[in-house]
């Protein structure tokens, strides 16, 4: 690992709940997320209802992006993890508006889980970045 860059990427006003554990990862060009939850930046608080999850967490993931050098171009697959299937209209209404074009789009794959402590949903991302011109 190049010691000029630090490996953990961190999202400002969210964290892991205390757990030592960061926002993402970066390797070279590879990006890795840990899980990115619905908590507004702002208050460190978990989003009151889907929408208002869904909408933070796509915030956080462009902040974590943004942070380990990389743009939602970059992005080459998501995994959603969502409570029950009534978030994921609220995942698609963020995802549309972030990827609009079909063809231009990252893979992504849904899975009904179990999340804890209020969380209706949950973002995971892995982008490769491109090299700059």
């Amino acid at each position: 690992m190049n010691s000029s860059r630090p490996r953990s990427i961190e999202v400002e006003g969210v964290s892991h709940g205390g757990a030592p554990i960061p926002m993402g990862a970066r390797v070279g060009n590879m990006l890795c997320s840990s899980g990115i939850a619905g908590v507004d930046a702002a208050t460190g608080q978990l989003g009151a209802d889907a929408a208002a999850q869904a909408k933070f967490a796509f915030a956080n993931m462009r902040s974590l992006l943004r942070n380990g050098g990389a743009t939602l171009s970059d992005v080459v697959r998501m995994t959603v993890y969502i409570k029950d299937n009534s978030a994921r209209q609220h995942v698609n209404a963020q995802w549309l508006e972030c990827f609009p074009d079909p063809h231009d789009r990252p893979a992504r794959h849904a899975l009904v889980y179990d999340l804890q402590g209020g969380m209706l949903l949950q973002l995971e991302i892995v982008a490769v970045i491109q090299e700059q011109a």
